[in-house]
């Protein structure tokens, strides 16, 4: 049983939100035995038992999930109710416990009030060595009585939150191989944002491992969205015309400048409404405000920087609980580390970066890096594996 959480807060386009979900839902359970339901207020998913364990890790990566439940269905009467519960607690390993009883079929004879007095001297008639506890219970036993079914379940499952992909538009994350863009991109797809990966390389500055790198940086989140392709661009021509023609303090601001440039003419290529990145704020010399307000120039596009305000710990426990960090950590470097000067500028000036950009035709390259772009369709590991 799922609860929709902050979908519930729609109005006018609740059914929007909640058909997406559903259909999240179904991609993530393709392949398995299941019939999958919804209302307004819940979803429900009917599954074979030894489906189970898989079923809840599938359903953990899902978001627009408040909440989830395993419920026992049984009928609306009192001893169809009583020998539900008895029988899954019985199944249970608890010392304590608190019914919640919620009745929301007021035609059922017994009040709410009433009916957890019946469930709890069930359970302490039936069940050794058992005690209430209204506090801090081992188990939850939950029971929701409605018309037609009633259902009872126990401890909670905490869903993922956020908004189903695809109920925003689609924006571009760039993915190198660190940590913060992986959990950048983690993030903006929590709030429903439909993502593609791009990927600067500098062959032969940065390896083939550093791609495979990001390749599995990618994988990882598809694990929490339908599909990703990775667009792989080709950044050797222009960096080295930058390392060859421009200050070396300023190398590092004007590539970030020509990235985004890049990120501009594929956001209209692929019909994306914003850029994604990793950014945090003062974390780097690129990264200070005054560096981010002379990157950001070249672009009119929105860049979303999620991870902006958190703290590099903060980072790496995302990181960690997606479990992008280990991937993060190989030591492969990406072009935005393979070449940063000793003493890079962090508060570059306009005027300095036009100067210097003007020292070499960088439109032709942008077009040629554009024109030559690699995509790769990021497939599931197992999918991949039967691939090769």
């Amino acid at each position: 049983m799922i609860k929709y959480g902050e979908l519930s807060t729609k109005k006018a386009n609740r059914n929007f939100f909640i058909n997406t979900l559903y259909h999240n839902v179904l991609d993530k359970l393709n392949g398995l035995e299941v019939n999958v339901y919804k209302d307004r207020a819940r979803m429900y998913i009917e599954f074979l038992d030894n489906d189970l364990d898989d079923i809840l890790n599938r359903i953990g990566k899902v978001f627009g999930i408040h909440e989830y439940d395993v419920a026992y269905i049984c009928k609306s009467d009192i001893d169809s109710i009583k020998k539900c519960v008895l029988d899954a607690c019985k199944e249970k390993d608890f010392n304590t416990f608190k019914s919640i009883v919620k009745r929301s079929d007021k035609s059922f004879p017994i009040h709410s009030s009433e009916m957890n007095n019946v469930i709890g001297g069930l359970l302490l008639k039936n069940i050794p060595n058992i005690s209430v506890d209204v506090h801090n219970p081992d188990l939850f036993v939950n029971v929701e009585i409605r018309e037609n079914n009633s259902l009872v379940y126990f401890n909670k499952y905490r869903g993922a939150g956020g908004y189903p992909v695809g109920t925003q538009k689609s924006a571009l994350l760039m993915l190198s191989g660190g940590i913060d863009s992986p959990v950048a991109g983690y993030l903006a797809l929590k709030r429903g944002v439909v993502l593609d990966a791009v990927y600067f390389e500098a062959v032969p500055h940065t390896s083939l491992e550093a791609r495979e790198k990001v390749i599995n940086l990618s994988r990882k989140l598809l694990e929490y969205t339908p599909k990703i392709n990775l667009h792989v661009v080709n950044f050797t021509k222009i960096q080295e015309e930058i390392y060859k023609n421009c200050k070396d303090d300023y190398v590092i601001t004007i590539m970030r400048r020509m990235m985004y440039r890049i990120m501009e003419r594929l956001c209209v290529k692929y019909d994306t409404k914003a850029i994604v990145n990793g950014e945090s704020i003062g974390q780097v010399a690129s990264q200070t405000l005054d560096s981010m307000m002379c990157i950001n120039s070249v672009t009119n596009y929105p860049v979303i920087r999620p991870v902006a305000c958190l703290d590099k710990l903060e980072i790496i426990d995302i990181s960690k609980k997606i479990d992008t960090y280990d991937i993060s950590i190989l030591p492969y470097e990406d072009c935005c580390t393979v070449f940063v000067p000793k003493h890079p500028v962090i508060n570059p000036k306009m005027d300095t970066c036009i100067y210097e950009e003007n020292k070499f035709n960088y439109d032709e390259l942008i077009n040629e890096a554009v024109d030559n772009i690699n995509t790769i369709k990021i497939v599931k590991e197992e999918d991949y594996s039967s691939l090769l």
